[in-house]
């Protein structure tokens, strides 16, 4: 993918479309598929396909579709949120856990004086 220190802040709408055009279009060769290949794998036209690696915008579902044809569905990645506890939160947790299990009847039904 080349450049690794693309300063995304500073491109506009239109450079990081580019950008990432030609990022599809590089991995598409690299696994030596043709367009029109992809796009029958994406369920998408070629002609979509060819004006998104040129450049134009297309629908994000047409984006995922390209990503799953390419298998390259892990650069979604960055977009999974887990969520985290705090040292804090789990400390809370161990202290509530439950200890031992306790007979929470009347003890002397078992003859017992505990």
């Amino acid at each position: 993918m080349g450049n690794t220190n693309t300063n995304w802040i500073s491109m506009s709408d239109k450079a990081i479309i580019v950008a990432i055009g030609e990022s599809v279009k590089q991995h598409r060769l690299l696994q030596n598929k043709t367009q029109a290949q992809v796009a029958q794998d994406a369920g998408i036209n070629r002609y979509t396909l060819s004006q998104f690696e040129n450049g134009e915008s297309i629908t994000l579902i047409s984006f995922i579709q390209i990503l799953r044809a390419l298998n390259l569905l892990n650069l979604l990645d960055i977009f999974k949120h887990e969520t985290q506890i705090s040292p804090i939160e789990l400390a809370k947790m161990e202290l509530n856990k439950r200890q031992r299990a306790r007979n929470k009847g009347n003890n002397k039904q078992n003859g017992s004086n505990w």
